[in-house]
């Protein structure tokens, strides 16, 4: 059995692949580096790992399924000097191209369908209950260029006589100064037939990024792989997903009032689905 293994996370703006992205631009295209959906011949959809601009209004399949997204253009690995100071925003709500519907903060925010708000630039999104001589610390734009040079590596052992397991993340090229947490995608947030809101990575799931953009991260979770044939591998975890928290706000129990960009963006993540060589037991 696997005792522990390290991982380098990938730099992203993306959660799922619907909305396409957790970060916009000032123009209202998402800013996908990701999995991008395009067209096969035969109309099948191939998902590869790469950069564009996409369409807010590309078509919404079901949840569960895939369309090709409409690209308004490609990022070239090399991005110009254009792209790198492209300031990235927020989602608006409701969320646009998004079939994800679980309810992120049950408790906090029963009907989060409902709310209406504007994509506001990273910079200037309204805190609330914020004072000016509070000091907030983003006060400058949030650039991709700054954004693409996020990197990590995430180290998983296993505890406890296989009942628990520990992660630990060291992250650098972050947004300097500013709230980050950590997010865990469970097989059963997977599932077409019902997705769960996904959960914190441990509570508080907190960190700040130092003057410099680096941090660090750790957790024991109980139990976190389950055998993938037994009745409770639904909970088994499948990823790791640093985000940065663009109302500097924290929410307990869940990840985000709204979530998938709108208050949440990924930032670092493994590109897929992971940890398949770890089981644990109750």
């Amino acid at each position: 059995m696997t005792r522990s293994r390290s991982y380098e996370l990938s730099m992203t703006t993306q959660g799922p692949l619907y909305p396409p992205s957790e970060v916009m631009n000032s123009d209202g295209h998402f800013v996908v580096i990701g999995g991008i959906n395009r067209a096969l011949p035969g109309g099948e959809v191939k998902t590869e790992w790469g950069s564009a601009l996409v369409a807010a209004d590309s078509v919404l399949p079901p949840f569960g399924e895939n369309a090709p997204y409409r690209i308004i253009r490609e990022l070239p690995p090399e991005l110009s000097a254009k792209d790198r100071e492209m300031v990235l925003c927020t989602l608006p709500l409701p969320l646009p191209c998004s079939n994800y519907t679980a309810v992120m903060a049950p408790e906090q925010q029963p009907d989060p369908f409902t709310v209406v708000r504007p994509s506001y630039p990273f910079h200037q999104v309204p805190i609330p209950d914020l004072q000016p001589e509070d000091g907030p610390k983003v006060t400058e734009p949030v650039t991709l260029g700054q954004w693409i040079k996020a990197s990590g590596n995430l180290t998983v052992a296993l505890a406890e006589q296989d009942t628990a397991a520990d992660f630990r993340g060291e992250f650098h090229g972050l947004i300097p100064n500013s709230l980050y947490t950590v997010m865990a995608i469970r097989r059963r947030d997977l599932d077409p037939d019902g997705p769960s809101h996904p959960s914190p990575f441990g509570v508080p799931n907190v960190f700040v990024a130092d003057e410099e953009g680096n941090g660090s991260y750790h957790a024991r979770l109980p139990h976190p792989f389950p055998a993938p044939d037994s009745a409770a591998a639904g909970n088994r975890i499948v990823n790791f997903v640093v985000l940065w928290m663009s109302y500097q706000m924290n929410y307990g129990g869940a990840v985000g009032h709204h979530g998938l960009g709108s208050d949440i963006h990924a930032q670092l993540r493994l590109p897929g689905p992971g940890f398949g060589e770890f089981v644990t037991h109750a």
